[in-house]
């Protein structure tokens, strides 16, 4: 069993966006493999489907990545507005590492087959079950000492991905986390009130 710095809810509550990272890391690349094994072991999937797939990008493969989208995103972004995307390229290059999420459609597509009833639902079920495996991840590198961002550059990047990765065509990318030691802490984080947001009936 995985033993974590914090307790669950102190790492949801301090669980944020962090964009100042370092490649440094204050635990092993073991200790965050068992954290990504763990996490797509345990993640809840519609109808115990176990879609959910990650990679752990580390040392050069990590840089590699950032290199690449900022590639495919110098192809789509103006030069003369690309200073402020080349710097948060940078922010996420300067990380340990980075983790690939994906979701494999070849399950998807087999729950459709087998239940044909709920067909047109399993795809949003599928990135339901994706959202709860990123933040399993995210959260336990908080409570790890890490700090993480979820970034969404696919599908531009979906293609150099597959072919240097060597990615099983059926996965899907879903989204990327670079993470690392934090540099700097996040800002304020402002809440709108509970009143508005839940109900209770009893």
């Amino acid at each position: 069993m995985i033993q974590t710095k914090l307790d669950f809810y102190k790492a949801v509550k301090e669980r944020r966006s962090m964009y100042g990272i370092s490649k440094e890391t204050v635990i092993s690349d073991q200790k965050i493999e068992e954290i990504v094994a763990f996490a797509v072991k345990h993640a809840p999937t519609a109808f115990n489907s176990q879609s959910g797939r990650a990679v752990i990008l580390l040392g050069e493969n990590h840089d590699k990545l950032w290199n690449i989208t900022e590639a495919a995103l110098r192809e789509i972004v103006p030069a003369e507005n690309f200073q402020p995307t080349a710097d948060k390229m940078e922010s996420f290059r300067n990380g340990y590492g980075t983790i690939l999420f994906f979701e494999d459609q070849s399950v998807v597509k087999s729950l459709q087959e087998k239940f044909p009833l709920y067909a047109e639902k399993f795809p949003e079920y599928s990135l339901q079950s994706s959202g709860m495996l990123q933040y399993i991840v995210w959260t336990a590198l908080e409570a790890e000492g890490l700090g993480a961002s979820l970034q969404h550059y696919n599908p531009i990047i979906d293609e150099a991905v597959q072919k240097i990765w060597d990615i099983p065509a059926e996965w899907t990318l879903v989204s990327q986390m670079p993470f690392g030691k934090p540099t700097a802490a996040a800002g304020e984080k402002q809440f709108i009130s509970i009143e508005e947001r839940m109900k209770v009936f009893k």
